[in-house]
């Protein structure tokens, strides 16, 4: 939100710079996050003076250009300039541009004015027309300046340049109160007061509003006061819509807007200046009465925006005897808004229902300054206060009359909030005992009205616009805001506590998992938790009735909660795919949600994601992709490395797979892992293979033993024995690795096979198993003779349970 320091400074009168301002703001927790100048004008006309033509003659070496001696108003003598319009003469106060200053193209280019020569003659400034200043088109000669102007005076001052200093506040949502110069005005007064600097805030008077002319009735009728309790209305007529005066035009221009029209102009000006929403119709075009109402689901209506938008039963809508001409609080209709040919408004102001105002404007995704406030809870004390000052604002810049009397439906009137404060939970609360006196003075600042006084605390009463100060934790808030933080005071002893947490929580093994994974090149994703409805048809393990869906979904687009972790992902890698990124190891830690009949069920879940290549392009190596065994590798090494041992594989039964793996403990599925069918991938506009596992976090925590072991370093030698076994082709590595382990229990530390041949010059139906042996006693260095006896044990039993022989 964007506020004007001059427009603020109507409201206090205050001689603090902008920076000790915002400070203040930023204290206060209207946070200030930057301070920019504005200028009517770029440049300010910064270097431009008024200048006294003293002599005119021509330009002895050109037959269009003049020599002129001007005086700048300075003390110096009068300097000679080179200028080419052909209206220049002697006695006339022109604008000047002196040596150093800047000027600005159309373009925005910036050029700087020097002393040159121009055909022989020196020349130090420039005489300038209107264009070459930016007040204006015309280029046809230079400005002529009022005669009575002294010379030297600046042109900043002549032409009134506006300059100002302009607040970006982030503002909180619940901070409603303050969505106006009005309302920070407010909070700045006192803020100024806790300070000992007394303002008086200074509120636009409407004191000469008046009844010109009972010439146009509008009558109105609200069908629904809980969704309108307050609506206000008003006839203007003869009306001459023009462009607005440079003054408003400059206060739309500081905040951003862009001026439209005087009518609009002063209704946006309102809007910012007190914070109520105005809306201007065109009263020629209303049929019969105004009507406060909803209309029925599917009715076509086209705004502003030139889009027609279907009608939701629960829209609040602004209609005449034909239909709608506005959704209330939101946008306007295109048929019913004010043109260059108007020339009668009806102009309404109005206190909506936040809820409603707020649903419907995300139910067509419009999100516009009217709605913005009027979803987060206006005042309704100044609804008919803001229209007359809209209408004297209006009879002065559109020659406006009054031409019917105010309505004002207010059928129950929204009582302020009641809260009672103790100073004892006030202490206790803000850590620090504050006087009493400082207290009230502070609550007295905020409009919050004083009803009774005890030992204990305070009977207060909220006004209705401070819609976040309804508890007796938010007066505390509210006065310890506006005493400042910085100003309590604080122990200077360090407390700590050290509590006896278990190895096995959850963020320490997040945070171990996540450690391996990036390093072995992994990225942390985090998705969010809200998806579109339409990914439950993707895969048949989703059910639509499942879905938990939000009462007040962003867009149809995150309307549901999701079910699983891997859309999420897909679309990650999708983007990540489309800006040249293709070579991904994702991984995230989440959860999933489901509806269930039993009642609402969160899961979480580790997910990993794998596609492109292993590593990247270099000249040295190929390309490879990162295949499956790769993906089963980062899998096993997570279960490996929280210490589950004890689990089978089996085929996963997953429909997202074409092909994949379950490993299972028990009846707990851990991880389900594998490649992503191509349909799926498709949907997403995948094009390459993408690896996805999907690990059941809660039954990982069950599982988890890390029970670490330790063994010295073995001070004897291993020794390694290689075989080439020929065995039949339907004998299993596993076969051999099992005899094994049973034929040498206590030396043998490894077997491992290291290659794989089937083929030329082998038997049919046989195989080649290359595999090596890996001996080693800790007690003692092994001898030949016992290598090779257990060698032998070893070929024995392959020969005699396997049918192996060595392979010559």
């Amino acid at each position: 939100m964007k506020i004007s320091y001059n427009w603020l400074k109507q409201f206090i009168k205050t001689d603090w710079k902008s920076e000790e301002t915002a400070a203040l703001l930023t204290d206060l927790g209207l946070e200030v996050e930057v301070v920019e100048k504005y200028q009517s004008l770029k440049g300010g006309l910064e270097g431009i003076v008024v200048g006294h033509v003293l002599t005119c003659e021509q330009h002895p070496n050109a037959d269009r250009l003049k020599i002129t001696t001007v005086d700048l108003g300075d003390g110096n003598p009068p300097v000679q300039i080179v200028c080419g319009a052909p209206n220049v003469a002697a006695g006339q106060k022109v604008p000047v541009a002196t040596i150093g200053t800047t000027l600005y193209t159309k373009d925005g280019e910036s050029f700087v004015i020097k002393k040159g020569k121009i055909r022989d003659a020196e020349s130090h400034g420039m005489i300038c027309a209107e264009d070459e200043l930016g007040l204006g088109q015309s280029h046809d000669g230079i400005m002529i300046l009022d005669s009575e102007l002294k010379p030297g005076t600046p042109a900043a001052q002549v032409f009134k340049i506006e300059n100002d200093e302009v607040f970006e506040i982030g503002l909180t949502p619940n901070r409603a109160d303050a969505m106006s110069h009005l309302g920070v005005a407010r909070d700045l007064r006192a803020g100024l007061l806790q300070r000992n600097v007394h303002v008086e805030l200074i509120t636009p008077s409407v004191s000469a509003f008046r009844l010109d002319k009972r010439i146009l009735k509008i009558d109105a009728e609200v069908k629904d006061s809980k969704l309108a309790p307050r609506y206000c209305g008003v006839t203007l007529s003869n009306i001459t819509v023009k462009p607005s005066p440079e003054w408003l035009k400059n206060r739309l221009k500081a905040i951003g807007l862009t001026p439209k029209n005087n009518v609009v102009d002063v209704t946006n000006y309102v809007m910012h200046e007190l914070g109520q929403p105005l809306h201007a119709f065109d009263a020629a075009k209303i049929t019969g009465k105004v009507q406060v109402k909803t209309v029925a689901s599917g009715t076509k209506f086209t705004t502003l925006d030139d889009v027609e938008r279907t009608l939701h039963e629960d829209d609040l809508m602004i209609c005449d005897n034909n239909g709608p001409m506005c959704i209330a609080g939101v946008f306007g209709g295109k048929n019913s808004g004010v043109s260059e040919e108007t020339q009668a408004i009806f102009l309404e102001s109005a206190y909506f229902n936040p809820v409603s105002i707020r649903k419907t404007a995300k139910r067509h995704g419009l999100n516009t300054d009217a709605s913005f406030r009027f979803e987060r809870g206006i005042d309704p004390t100044i609804t008919e206060y803001a229209l007359k000052r809209a209408c004297l604002l209006l009879k002065e810049v559109a020659g406006a009359e009054v031409t019917s009397d105010i309505i004002d439906i207010y059928p129950k009137k929204i009582e302020d909030f009641p809260v009672v404060l103790n100073f004892a939970k006030a202490t206790k609360i803000i850590g620090q005992e504050l006087p009493k006196e400082t207290i009230k003075k502070i609550l007295a600042s905020l409009d919050i009205k004083i009803n009774s006084i005890s030992d204990a605390g305070l009977g207060l009463t909220v006004p209705a616009y401070r819609v976040d100060v309804q508890r007796e934790i938010d007066l505390i808030e509210e006065i310890l805001r506006v005493y400042g933080y910085n100003n309590i005071n604080f122990t200077k002893k360090l407390n700590a506590t050290v509590s006896n947490s278990a190895r096995n929580e959850d963020f320490k093994l997040q945070n171990l998992i996540a450690a391996q994974l990036t390093a072995q090149g992994f990225n942390e994703m985090m998705a969010n938790s809200l998806t579109t409805p339409e990914y439950a048809a993707l895969s048949a393990e989703l059910k639509p009735e499942f879905n938990v869906t939000m009462l007040n979904p962003l867009s149809s687009d995150l309307s549901v909660m999701r079910q699983s972790m891997l859309f999420s992902g897909l679309e990650a890698v999708s983007y990540n795919i489309n800006r040249k990124n293709s070579d991904l190891r994702l991984f995230e830690f989440g959860k999933t949600y489901h509806k269930m009949p039993s009642g609402y069920d969160e899961k979480k879940h580790l997910t990993l994601f794998v596609s492109g290549n292993r590593k990247a392009e270099s000249w040295t190596s190929g390309i490879e992709q990162s295949g499956f065994f790769l993906f089963k590798g980062f899998v096993n090494g997570i279960l490996s490395r929280l210490g589950i041992s004890k689990a089978q594989y089996q085929p996963a039964v997953s429909d997202v797979f074409a092909e994949g793996i379950a490993v299972v403990s028990g009846n707990e599925t851990l991880v389900e892992f594998g490649i992503v069918k191509k349909p799926m991938l498709k949907h997403f506009d995948i094009k390459q293979e993408v690896l996805f596992a999907d690990f059941n976090w809660d039954a990982i925590l069950k599982s988890v033993s890390l029970k670490i072991k330790f063994n010295d370093i073995p001070k004897y030698p291993e020794v390694r024995r290689d075989l080439a076994l020929l065995v039949d082709a339907n004998v299993a590595f596993e076969s051999i690795y099992n005899l094994a382990r049973q034929t040498e229990k206590s030396l043998l530390k490894e077997v491992n096979l290291f290659d794989v041949y089937e083929g030329k010059n082998l038997p049919e139906g046989k195989k080649s198993y290359a595999v090596s042996f890996v001996l080693q006693d800790a007690t003692k260095t092994l001898t030949d003779e016992q290598i090779d006896k257990i060698v032998g044990k070893l070929l024995k039993n392959f020969e005699s349970q396997l049918g192996a022989s060595l392979r010559n």
